[in-house]
């Protein structure tokens, strides 16, 4: 995605209908996961929101009241966009001979085609110290250790195991690591472990560090 683009709206909307207010508050969620992904809480602005969404700034104010707000309904969108892939993974477990953590890991890597989910938490649990959004990042971070313990039915080892991957997976994300794929022996073969059937498809989605978000 270039530096300039707007988030594209689904295919399946008429471009010529108005949006409602829900769906213009979807589309303005997607672009907040870039621009905060990539910027921070403390980096961004609800003025680039906006312009990522293609809407104005005013506009983005009336519908979250302010960039506290807005980063909160964030975390609370990748949170329910994270758990929802984990669950349908879990679910597929009738119709697959996949073991249950190897689909849940593949959910997390697709997660990749939604720019931003991962960088989004990530900044969120850097933030245990602020007053609304701390609390809001440690609930989250508790609802995702309970659906591994509680539903997945993980032993805590095996859940702690699968967390600490998936942060050092937003953690490359976030560095933008890829850079030095195939340039740096220990890269290579750091994304080589990380993702040894999956690596194709996320050399293709994973920003690069000359994209903006």
């Amino acid at each position: 995605m270039s530096s300039d683009s707007t988030v594209a709206l689904d295919e399946t909307t008429d471009p010529a209908r108005r949006l409602t207010s829900e769906e213009r508050r979807r589309q303005i969620l997607h672009a907040a996961l870039m621009v905060f992904g990539a910027r921070g809480y403390e980096g961004a602005t609800t003025d680039e929101v906006a312009r990522a969404a293609g809407v104005s700034q005013p506009y983005v104010v009336r519908l979250f009241g302010s960039k506290e707000n807005l980063f909160l309904a964030t975390i609370d969108d990748a949170l329910a966009r994270l758990l929802e892939a984990f669950r349908a993974a879990l679910v597929e477990g009738d119709d697959s001979d996949k073991p249950v953590g190897k689909r849940i890991g593949e959910a997390y890597v697709n997660l990749l085609e939604v720019r931003g989910l991962h960088q989004t938490l990530a900044h969120a649990y850097l933030l245990g110290s602020h007053p609304m959004i701390g609390p809001a990042a440690r609930k989250g971070f508790a609802s995702v250790w309970r659906f591994f313990r509680d539903e997945v039915g993980f032993e805590a080892e095996e859940a702690r195991s699968f967390m600490a991957e998936g942060m050092l997976i937003s953690t490359m994300i976030g560095l933008r690591l890829v850079d030095d794929y195939g340039s740096d022996p220990q890269i290579t073969e750091l994304f080589r472990s990380c993702f040894p059937t999956e690596l194709p498809h996320v050399l293709d989605v994973i920003p690069r560090g000359t994209e903006r978000w």
